[in-house]
């Protein structure tokens, strides 16, 4: 039996969500599957992966065949660096622990990446919030001055007003 690691669809209309399925390659793609290895998000930003890494090693070392998508999530979870460790230690190039320190190094270079991606993608935010913020202030001091002549104009206009009746009213005390 022929076996892929693919992508299941789920979620709703303009919101996919997607299981990391081991399927037989004749199922279809919602259909049947051998066994649940994970979820994908890519709605987030960055997309959110929750795998179930020694299985999904168990079964890319078994000779299951990913999609071009499922292998590039492989790649960036590090099973296929795995993998690759593991190969050097069956020929002997180093021992397990070397493998393992190797592959927590390069896992801690890649958290530290995305921890980078991730505060940058806040401090763009916050950028873009106080723009704004200061951009609405600005029109709000502009309309808040309209206001304030409009107010001092009808203000003017009540002085004149009542200057007027009240000239006439002296004239004919005058008289």
């Amino acid at each position: 039996m022929a076996t892929k690691i693919r992508l299941q669809r789920g979620g709703r209309k303009g919101y996919a969500f997607y299981s990391i399925v081991i399927a037989d390659v004749r199922a279809p793609r919602d259909g049947k599957f051998t066994e649940k290895i994970g979820t994908y998000n890519p709605n987030t930003n960055p997309a959110t992966v929750d795998l179930n890494f020694d299985r999904a090693l168990y079964w890319v070392e078994v000779g299951a065949q990913p999609t071009d998508t499922v292998r590039n999530i492989l790649k960036r979870e590090g099973v296929y660096m795995m993998k690759h460790l593991r190969g050097g230690v069956k020929k002997g190039a180093f021992d397990e622990a070397a493998a393992q320190t190797k592959f927590d190094a390069w896992k801690a270079d890649k958290q530290k990446g995305l921890d980078t991606l991730c505060e940058t993608l806040a401090k763009e935010k916050k950028a873009a919030y106080d723009k704004s913020l200061a951009e609405e202030k600005k029109v709000n001091e502009a309309i808040a001055k309209k206001v304030a002549e409009k107010k001092a104009e009808a203000e003017a206009a009540k002085a004149a007003e009542a200057a007027t009746e009240e000239a006439p009213a002296e004239e004919a005390a005058a008289e």
